[in-house]
């Protein structure tokens, strides 16, 4: 899997290279092995990289382009039929056979993306999924062991949300934690992430962010979505627990947890409060 999303990450332009170099090596064979022996199996390899990294519009122009020079290599090597009518047939089959694929291909392709989807994105909030989160706090792990930039995890409870759903009912409530994810979403970078980690619980990752961008970022964040509710006349406030990392935990439940334990302080305590802290091992 890590394979196939190091090559998905190749722009269309390497793609498109790769389709016309593979284009090129099959029709060259194509060619010097003459009319005798078919080569149009040989042609979905180019087909199918180009569709499934490169896009259906790519993998359509792959399978035109693909019939074209069958159509040409026919005519050149001789391949001779009753009828110059059959020569347009035969390629009208072939790119039909290629178009189906290409289709088929670029189907399974989105599927495949719609269910990446599904796993990496709570389906009530818009929120990134728990499960996706931790993999992406992983990768922030791996990248400070490596680069040594400090990065910010924060953790958020909504207080007394449980209020929201015995006064207004569950879908209010339900309206309230997309709104929350709505509205900090708003005021981060696109390279920041919040996930929703529990019930009315939410965690979020500032890659690359000490303790005084963290403290800004989140204290404006806090602020603003309060601010929403307030509008909307929802008596909601937030706990938040925030840990600037100039070092990491051994692994990423122990540092969640080390994030949680600071929210759970201003919980326990008087609640709608950020508690700021820095782990230095």
């Amino acid at each position: 899997m890590d394979t196939i999303a190091s090559l998905e990450n190749r722009s269309k332009s390497y793609w498109v290279m790769m389709g016309v170099i593979l284009l090129a090596l099959v029709g060259l064979l194509d060619y010097r092995t003459g009319y005798e022996i078919s080569f149009s199996l040989f042609y979905l390899l180019p087909i199918s990289l180009v569709v499934w990294f490169g896009g259906k519009r790519l993998g359509v122009t792959a399978a035109i382009v693909s019939a074209l020079m069958e159509l040409s290599i026919d005519v050149l090597t001789g391949d001779n039929y009753s009828q110059p009518v059959f020569y347009l047939w035969n390629a009208a089959i072939r790119f039909g056979f290629y178009i189906i694929v290409t289709l088929l291909l670029a189907e399974l392709k989105l599927s495949r993306e719609q269910d990446k989807n599904l796993i990496r994105t709570d389906y009530l909030t818009g929120a990134t999924s728990s499960r996706f989160f931790y993999d992406l706090l992983q990768k922030e792990i791996n990248l400070f062991q490596r680069y040594h930039h400090p990065f910010t995890v924060a953790y958020v409870d909504i207080d007394d949300f449980k209020t929201i759903n015995d006064q207004f009912g569950h879908i209010t409530g339900d309206i309230v934690l997309r709104n929350a994810v709505t509205f900090a979403k708003n005021g981060l970078r696109k390279t920041d992430v919040v996930a929703r980690v529990g019930g009315d619980e939410f965690a979020i990752l500032l890659p690359e962010t000490d303790e005084k961008a963290a403290q800004i970022v989140i204290s404006k964040i806090k602020k603003k979505v309060i601010g929403e509710m307030r509008k909307s006349k929802w008596p909601v406030t937030f706990s938040i627990g925030i840990m600037t990392f100039n070092a990491t935990p051994a692994t990423t439940e122990e540092l969640i947890k080390l994030v949680d334990d600071l929210m759970y302080k201003v919980k326990n305590n008087k609640k709608n409060a950020i508690s700021y802290s820095v782990y230095k091992g």
